[in-house]
């Protein structure tokens, strides 16, 4: 309901509760039953059973299922353990960082659940916050958190920090006795409300329930983030059409193998087997778990630096992103207010470059410091940001605050009014009595006859009044919140009207919220990468373009949309003109929403940051929502994909950095093991086709497809990132894992490896007197023949993966042992190799034969082919392009 369009007692009336002694304890218990406890319904948590299942709903893995059953049908039931395996290590690695990372956000939010002072049958009692209804009569005082919505019947002096739910970084000041009769006004401009999750940083106030729980502001954001249905990654959309097209090519490769043999004439049952076995080589059976593992590994690394990834496919997200949409207060910004500049007649000092600014700029700062009710000890604050910024500029000035405490004391007060922006206080020191007044320049100047010039009041002229105005004017245009400070000193405590007449004009000191240090050289990075960064705030347009202008987001007042001027935009004039902004102001969360999926409607992958309430629904909708950790509310780590618990902007580029490499590292143990699949497969068509023996076994294909070839792979998914990532355009949404050459290397890497594996396989009947071609080949002959093609295969794709680490540059120049792990995993594949013909038992269970000199130098010297054949066509790639 509207009730910033209401009055206090239209409303006092509707939610039938009597101001001044409060609802009654029974009605209060009524209500509570009939509406439920004032708390945010969370979302059903998902049981281990449901994670482990969502993790096999995937192409690779019903592939890898279909490869199962074929397995156990050839009786091959070691070969089946192993793929089913492999299939429960990608889903447990899955279930585990979603598991790790829910409890990460479970500490992030452990924090105690307020209290508020309520009124109920006349006493104020303080009561536990979700135990408030509609209709109580709440009392605010500094430093306490809003416990629902409130339509304000009283505020005193009253501000309320609001920008975890508008954005805004300066505190709103509450007017109760308004009325806002525009009935979309956004949040930030209805006064006479209060939010529930929102701080009171000064004043007092009463306020009337007027929402609890999921009906209120913060409920219905938490209402939209639930409903807003989960999608797919673009890794997770790439793999299972990857799985597609495996099981497809696998099925069509069994089907053709079959008939062919069925025109050869050749042994019916056989070649079903044979057919089978063809089918299983051409799936990559470890890639799903090859995939969890560079990605929990990614992860791992990343939590390191100071991130927790909540999927595992968020990571790789986060290299395809092209667009960071990100928050102001608190994230761009960091929320902490700052004197930038201070004014006084003897001229505009900069705060913090270490000149003495004299003795009327003291008198500005301690004048400021006494008409304050902030406090600032060890680094711990309260009060108004505004205050706190004022006293940390009397510490950069070496006002000793505790001191002018004590030898001051504050006799009279009139507090700030938003009508008439300025408050005073009557300061004895010592015999001395000194009015001091702060508050927006025009109201000072008005009150003010006078100037401080030298130590000396002078009369205050139209042209020196010209003149602060364009000194305000100026602080202004630069997003600076400006305060001026006035004084006179009275013989007697005059009367309150007299207080604010015939002041002395000290100075203006000009404040903002700054950027954070990292953050401006971390957009310029982004920028370099192809990465556009957007501001997406509810501050006022004039604030958000300063700080956007200074962070090189937008060099013109054209970029920079607000959320009124959306609201008069249909969706598809959007969609076409959203390229043209770069700062969307003054904001609501539903805004949040339609520029996010307007963004994604042109094909972008979109990353936003932020760390309020308001921002929840927008990292929602995003391809990958990026929450504060520190300052991020609890609704917002809920909505997010990862969360940064250091709160520093530049760690998303990072993390954009960190994903680009590990999509590298996925994408080259997808094409390594896509080549070698392809060589394997090559290899048995060929032969068969020629009218050849099978040239492999099924348990030979499944031990290269799940040992030798699975090794390099996750070894390639470790390789170091590298440093030219971030000088590249970001991967379209729609880019497979065979761009930028990626098919040619499959296809050329596997003939190749087909071609040299066919070549040995004939050379293994030539060295002992045979043609593959003759009838009744004794089995030795045979087996060593195998044993060749068998060999040279696994070393060509052993010695192949150190060529797939980069696209364009030579194994030398990245440094062969860069990657050890790579170099391990070859190591090994030798060894487990040669334990296959060494090992007697293992011999027979493969059905191989040891060869002679001649066969290992053949094997070793055509295993190097495919490596220094993808050497030299780099070289002229360097050399041409």
């Amino acid at each position: 309901m509207d009730f910033h369009a209401k009055n206090i007692d239209q409303t006092a009336a509707e939610l039938k509760t009597d101001l001044s002694m409060g609802l009654s304890e029974g009605e209060a218990r009524e209500r509570l039953k009939q509406n439920g406890p004032n708390r945010l319904k969370k979302a059903p948590e998902k049981t281990i059973l449901c994670l482990f299942l969502e993790q096999l709903k995937d192409w690779l893995i019903y592939v890898l299922f279909a490869a199962v059953l074929i397995t156990v049908y050839l009786g091959a039931l070691v070969d089946a353990a192993i793929i089913s395996g492999v299939i429960l290590i990608n889903a447990f690695l899955g279930v585990y960082q979603q598991r790790k990372a829910a409890h990460a956000v479970e500490a992030l939010q452990k924090i105690s659940s307020p209290k508020s002072y309520v009124k109920r049958g006349g006493k104020r009692n303080e009561i536990d916050s979700g135990q408030l209804v509609a209709g109580d009569v709440v009392v605010l005082e500094t430093g306490r958190m809003v416990g629902a919505d409130l339509r304000l019947v009283e505020s005193v002096n009253l501000r309320i920090e609001e920008a975890a739910l508008t954005g805004e970084s300066q505190p709103s000041e509450k007017d109760a006795a308004s009325v806002i009769t525009e009935t979309n006004a956004p949040l930030g401009d209805r006064k006479n409300l209060a939010f529930m999750g929102t701080t009171v940083t000064a004043g007092r106030g009463t306020g009337i329930v007027t929402a609890t729980g999921m009906e209120t502001e913060i409920g219905k954001i938490a209402g939209i983030i639930q409903n807003e249905p989960e999608e797919k990654t673009p890794l997770a959309q790439r793999l299972d059409q990857l799985g597609k097209i495996l099981g497809f090519v696998a099925v069509a490769v069994c089907v053709f193998l079959f008939v062919l043999s069925w025109f050869q004439g050749r042994d019916v049952a056989e070649m079903f087997l044979i057919s089978v076995s063809l089918a299983v080589a051409s799936i990559p059976e470890g890639l799903a778990a090859i995939v969890a593992v560079v990605l929990s590994v990614g992860v791992t690394a990343m939590s390191k630096n100071n991130a927790i990834i909540k999927k595992l496919p968020a990571v790789e997200t986060l290299g395809s992103v092209n667009i960071i949409c990100t928050d102001k207060t608190g994230t761009l910004t960091q929320n902490k207010m700052t004197v930038e500049k201070f004014w006084t007649s003897e001229g505009l000092f900069q705060s913090g470059n270490g000149v003495d600014p004299g003795e009327t700029a003291r008198l500005l700062v301690k004048g400021m410091i006494l008409a304050s009710d902030a406090t600032l000890e060890k680094g711990e604050s309260t009060g108004d940001p505004t205050e706190i910024a004022l006293l940390k500029l009397g510490d950069d000035l070496n006002i000793n605050r505790a001191q002018l405490a004590r030898e001051t004391v504050r006799l009279e007060e009139i507090p700030f009014d938003s009508a008439r922006k300025m408050m005073s206080v009557l300061i004895r020191h010592g015999n001395e009595l000194s009015v001091f007044a702060k508050g927006a320049p025009g109201k000072i100047l008005e009150k003010s006859t006078m100037i401080l010039k030298e130590g000396t009041p002078v009369p205050l002229n139209g042209m020196l009044k010209n003149e602060i105005r364009k000194v305000a004017e100026e602080m202004s245009d630069e997003a600076l919140r400006t305060l001026a400070l006035a004084y006179r000193q009275v013989a007697t405590v005059p009367s309150r009207i007299a207080m604010e007449q015939d002041l002395i004009l000290v100075g203006i000191a000009g404040m903002i919220d700054p950027p954070r240090e990292e953050a401006k050289p971390a957009i310029e990075k982004a920028r370099n990468a192809g990465i556009t960064t957007l501001m997406i705030t509810g501050d006022h347009a004039h604030t958000a373009f300063a700080i956007g202008k200074d962070l090189g987001i937008a060099v013109s007042e054209r970029e920079v949309v607000t959320g009124r001027e959306l609201d008069e935009t249909g969706e598809d004039q959007l969609r076409a003109s959203i390229g043209n902004y770069r700062i969307f102001a003054r904001v609501s969360p539903e805004h949040k929403v339609k520029i996010i999926r307007a963004l994604k409607a042109g094909g972008n992958i979109v990353s936003m940051t932020g760390d309020g309430v308001n921002d929840a629904p927008s990292l929602n909708a995003a391809d990958i929502g990026v929450v504060m950790g520190i300052t991020g509310t609890d609704v917002a780590k809920s909505a997010a994909d990862m969360i940064l618990t250091d709160d520093n902007f530049s760690t998303i580029v990072k993390a954009v950095e960190h994903g680009r490499n590990i999509y590298r590292n996925i994408r080259k143990a997808v094409i390594f093991l896509l080549s070698c699949n392809f060589g394997e497969v090559i290899s048995m068509v060929a032969a068969l086709l020629i009218g050849w023996p099978a040239p492999l076994l099924a348990t030979q294909l499944l031990w290269i497809n799940l040992i030798t070839d699975s090794l390099p792979a996750i070894a390639l998914g470790m390789d170091p990132g590298d440093p030219e990532v971030m000088n590249e355009r970001p991967r379209s949404s729609r880019e497979s894992f065979f761009s930028h050459g990626g098919t040619l290397q499959v296809v050329l890497g596997g003939l190749l490896i087909g071609a040299i594996t066919v070549f040995g396989y004939w050379y293994g009947f030539y060295e002992l007197g045979f043609s593959p071609m003759d009838q009744d080949i004794p089995d030795e002959v045979l087996k060593n023949a195998r044993t060749l093609a068998f060999l040279i295969l696994v070393f060509a794709q052993l010695f192949y993966s150190l060529a797939l680490r980069h696209r364009r540059k030579s194994v030398f120049t990245i440094g062969i042992f860069s990657n050890p792990y790579l170099i391990g995993a070859l190591v090994l594949g030798v060894v487990l190799q040669l334990l296959l013909l060494f090992v007697p038992f293992l011999q027979d269970a493969f059905q191989l034969h040891f060869p002679d000199a001649g066969g290992w130098l053949t094997a070793c010297g055509l295993g190097l082919v495919p490596l220094v054949f993808s050497e030299v066509h780099k070289l002229f790639k360097r050399i041409l392009w």
